[in-house]
C-alpha cells in the first residue's frame, strides 16, 4: 500500500510539473506576441485576407519586381477594349519624335458610329505628343488610327492609309510577343470590337509594366488634363480625379476602355513613397470596376508597407 501511495504521489509530481511548463511557454508566448512589431501582426492579417473583385479576370503586379501579388483568370483571353491604346502609345513613342508636327489625313473619315473620340479634323496638325494625349485621356479612336498611320510610314516608309493600319497592327502583335505577351492577338490600334482581337489580364499587365517605365508615356498618361494653345483633354481615368469618388491617392494611370463585348476594363497604376503597382480589371461593370481596381492596389500598398 505505502508503495502505491509513493507511485500515486510521483505521478502528481509529474503532472503538475508538465502543466507548469506549458503555463511557462504559454506565458512566454504572450509576451513574445505582446513584443511583435506591429507590422508583422499586419503582415499575418494581410496575407490572410481575400479580395473579391466582380471584374471577369484581374491582376495585381508589382512594378520593379514583376512579382505577381494577386491574379484571377489571368490567362483567360478577353477583349481588351481601349486598353489596346497603351500599346499603340508605347510603339509610337518608341518609333516616332513627340514634337514631329503631323497632319491628320483622310483616316479621320473612318469612324464608328457612338465611339470616343478626340475631336481630330482633316488637315489639322498637331504634334505626336499631342495626339498621344488624345489618344490616352478621352480615348480618341480617331487619334489612334492617326498615330498608328504616322507610325508605321516612319517605320515602314511609303505606304498607304489602308497598308499603314496593317503594317502597325503586325507591329503591336511582334511587340506584344516579345515583351512575353503570349495569349494576344490585336486587329486594330484602338481595341473596337473584332473577334480576333483579345488578350489577358497577364499581357497587359506586361505591356503596361514596359509602357510605365517610359518616361514620356508616364506623363501623358499620369495627366488628369492636358491643355496647350491647340487642344484640351481631360483624363477619363477617374482614379486621379481628386474632386470624384473613386479617387485613389498616388494614382498616376493606365488606361480605361469599354465596348459591349470586353465590358468595362481597366488597367491602372499608383506610386506611393518609392513602391509602385499596375492593376489589371477585365470585364467588370460600370462602377465595380472602379472598386475592383481600389481594392486591388490597396492590398499592393497594405502588402509593400508591411515588408518595410
Amino acid at each position: 500500500m505505502k508503495k502505491i501511495k509513493t507511485i500515486i504521489i510521483g505521478l502528481i509530481v509529474c503532472v503538475m510539473l508538465v502543466l507548469g511548463l506549458q503555463g511557462m511557454q504559454a506565458l512566454r508566448d504572450n509576451q513574445q506576441l505582446q513584443q511583435t512589431q506591429p507590422d508583422e501582426l499586419k503582415l499575418q492579417e494581410t496575407d490572410n485576407r481575400s479580395i473579391f473583385i466582380r471584374g471577369e479576370a484581374g491582376l495585381l503586379l508589382e512594378m520593379d519586381s514583376g512579382k505577381v501579388l494577386y491574379e484571377k483568370n489571368k490567362h483567360k483571353r478577353l477583349f481588351p477594349a481601349s486598353t489596346t491604346k497603351i500599346l499603340t502609345a508605347l510603339l509610337a513613342i518608341e518609333n516616332g519624335n513627340l514634337d514631329q508636327q503631323i497632319t491628320v489625313g483622310k483616316e479621320v473619315r473612318v469612324k464608328t458610329p457612338g465611339e470616343s473620340t478626340a475631336w481630330l479634323r482633316e488637315g489639322q496638325v498637331l504634334t505626336l505628343r499631342e495626339l498621344l494625349a488624345g489618344l490616352m485621356l478621352p480615348s480618341g479612336n480617331d487619334a489612334a488610327r492617326t498615330i498608328a498611320i504616322y507610325t508605321a510610314k516612319t517605320k515602314g516608309g511609303q505606304l498607304s492609309e489602308e497598308e499603314a493600319l496593317d503594317y502597325f497592327v503586325d507591329m503591336m502583335n511582334e511587340r506584344a510577343k516579345k515583351l512575353g505577351a503570349e495569349n494576344s492577338h490585336f486587329m486594330n490600334p484602338n481595341g473596337l470590337h473584332h473577334p480576333n482581337h483579345y488578350s489577358t489580364a497577364h499581357d497587359l499587365g506586361l505591356i503596361a509594366k514596359a509602357a510605365m517605365a517610359n518616361p514620356a508615356f508616364k506623363d501623358i498618361v499620369s495627366s488628369k488634363i492636358f491643355s496647350d494653345e491647340r487642344i484640351t483633354y481631360q483624363n477619363r481615368n477617374q482614379l486621379l480625379d481628386d474632386n470624384g469618388p473613386f479617387y485613389f491617392e498616388g494614382a498616376n494611370g493606365i488606361k480605361t476602355g469599354f465596348t459591349n463585348e470586353a465590358g468595362y476594363c481597366l488597367v491602372s497604376s499608383a506610386e506611393r513613397n518609392g513602391s509602385r503597382f499596375i492593376a489589371v480589371v477585365l470585364k467588370s461593370d460600370k462602377d465595380n470596376i472602379w472598386n475592383d481596381s481600389i481594392s486591388l492596389l490597396e492590398k499592393g500598398f497594405a502588402s509593400e508597407y508591411v515588408k518595410k
